[in-house]
């Protein structure tokens, strides 16, 4: 097990040392670790983490721009979507601390990675406050908010095209659908003459939809 002093230096940059070390233990760890070890996943952490992003791209929203508020739901969207997550993992270089079971370790998937930067951002909230965790957001995910960054393009219309010029069909499948009502998780497939081409997970239908048809595209475009 990494211990707690080495795994905590991708934080060190914002003065962040977790004294509750069980916490940021936990923040890292997918269910399928905590099955075969025991202790705890990072799902609630995951959920908490959820919130504090939500009301920190909100505010900066709301603080900086004049937009209705249609406008900012949908801006805000595009910069928590689980593309974006991936995105910010990496750039705090938090991935090379996920713990998973053995059947993960080779490709931990683009879902993990993304809930993983909710939950260790839900574990600074608790132990250091919002600033702490507004800190965190404003270095990684705001300056992709100022270069309009996009990150949840419209892959289902780019899917769309591709198959009405080959004439192909197309077909989204809900295959599973978890949690409670307050934190929904789908899970959808998309199929291109009844071969699978992708799998997407969302925290929507249409955001499954969109991580689907954006693993196929890229299946497609190689």
């Amino acid at each position: 097990m990494i211990k707690g002093e080495d795994k905590m230096h991708f934080l060190d940059k914002y003065g962040i040392k977790f004294q509750n070390e069980t916490l940021i233990n936990t923040a890292l760890t997918h269910s399928s670790y905590s099955n075969e070890h025991g202790g705890e996943n990072y799902e609630r952490l995951e959920f908490l983490g959820d919130a504090v992003l939500q009301i920190i791209m909100s505010e900066y929203l709301f603080k900086n721009t004049s937009y209705p508020e249609g406008k900012m739901s949908k801006v805000r969207a595009s910069f928590v979507c689980e593309q974006a997550l991936r995105i910010y993992s990496e750039d705090l270089g938090l991935i090379p601390f996920i713990k998973v079971g053995h059947g993960e370790e080779k490709s931990i998937s683009d879902n993990i990675i993304a809930d993983i930067f909710e939950s260790v951002l839900g574990a600074v909230y608790l132990e250091f406050g919002l600033d702490k965790a507004k800190e965190i957001i404003y270095d990684i995910a705001i300056p992709y908010v100022k270069d309009n960054h996009i990150f949840l393009g419209d892959y289902k219309s780019l899917l769309q095209e591709y198959t009405q010029t080959t004439r192909n069909s197309l077909e989204y499948v809900l295959i599973k659908e978890t949690g409670p009502s307050h934190n929904k998780r789908f899970e959808v497939i998309v199929k291109i003459d009844d071969i699978i081409y992708g799998k997407g997970v969302g925290k929507s239908k249409k955001e499954a939809e969109q991580n689907a048809a954006y693993d196929a595209y890229l299946k497609i475009a190689k």
